[in-house]
């Protein structure tokens, strides 16, 4: 069976530049908690790191779209495409949940 590996349709270094600034908020939030600062302050930044994350999925999930699924219908016979869009509707009713 072939492994599949994200594409290269983004930028992978954009996208590790962009998870390593989210790994500093997190341990910015843990140095928060334990430095016991406001709640409404951690509570802010917890949603800045919400909204980071899903940015990252959001770039993956374009990323997967444009490359493997484009390259799969257009390649693939429809039994397999099929497959295809399948998988892609079910990793974006993960991803939204």
């Amino acid at each position: 069976m072939e492994e599949k590996k994200m594409s290269e349709v983004n930028d992978k270094e954009a996208l590790i530049k962009r998870l390593k600034r989210i790994e500093g908020q997190v341990k910015g939030i843990q140095n928060m908690v334990e430095e016991e600062r406001y709640c409404v302050d951690i509570l802010v930044q917890i949603s800045a790191i919400r909204s980071a994350i899903n940015k990252v999925g959001t770039l993956i999930l374009d990323n997967h779209v444009k490359g493997c699924v484009m390259s799969s219908i257009k390649n693939d016979d429809s039994e397999q495409a099929e497959e295809t869009i399948n998988e892609l509707i079910n990793t974006i009713n993960k991803f939204t949940k």
